[in-house]
Order: structure tokens, then sequence, then C-alpha cells
């Protein structure tokens, strides 16, 4: 398999990562940062930048809350 062929191959989880992480940045910026576990939330812009796949589905799954303003 070619280099072409390979990305061509790849390029539906690239998108799939991309679109994750850009969801993720989404949803952290509009959220509150009472909403955000922890409240800091450029810890968390870093774990999904830096954490790229793993990164996004862990902030989505355990980094944001429903919790009320204090």
């Amino acid at each position: 398999m070619d280099q072409n062929n390979l990305l061509l191959a790849l390029s539906p989880l690239i998108l799939i990562s991309v679109g994750l992480q850009i969801f993720a940045l989404i949803d952290l910026v509009r959220r509150e940062s009472y909403r955000v576990q922890g409240g800091k939330k450029w810890v968390w812009a870093l774990v999904i930048i830096l954490g790229n796949t793993l990164g996004s589905i862990v902030y989505l799954v355990a980094g944001r809350t429903e919790g009320k303003a204090s």
C-alpha cells in the first residue's frame, strides 16, 4: 500500500478525531467554569488538545458537570 492509499484509508479516522476535538473545545468554551470538573477550563483545554481523541473522550465523559453556581 503506498502513501496515498494509506492516507485515504486513514482519512475517516483523522476526520473523526479532529471533529471530536473541535466539538469538545467548543463545548468547553461555551460551558461556565463552575460546570467543569475542577473549575479550571485551561487544564481541560490542554487535556483535549494534547490528549487527542482520548483527551476529548475523557473531557466529555468526566470533565463536564451539571453543578450549580455557588
